[in-house]
């Protein structure tokens, strides 16, 4: 699994996972229950992960409706 997406923005997060659902890309979210340890602050990021092969696909998808995309 590789790191796609690193965001404290929950909408970014959601609307990565739609946009890789439509094209039939797998995504795992990370560190979703992390606001236990941050009181529901919103400073923790949360990731989004796809699979090694489907890594570059997925971030042209994202770049292409104007998401950041983790290094």
């Amino acid at each position: 699994m590789r790191e796609l997406l690193r965001s404290t923005d929950p909408t970014h997060v959601a609307f990565a996972q739609a946009l890789l659902q439509g094209e039939d890309i797998d995504c795992f979210e990370m560190d979703v229950n992390m606001s236990v340890l941050d009181g529901s602050l919103g400073i923790l990021p949360r990731r989004l992960m796809v699979r090694d092969g489907d890594y570059e696909a997925a971030a042209r998808v994202l770049r292409d409706n104007g998401l950041p995309v983790s290094p």
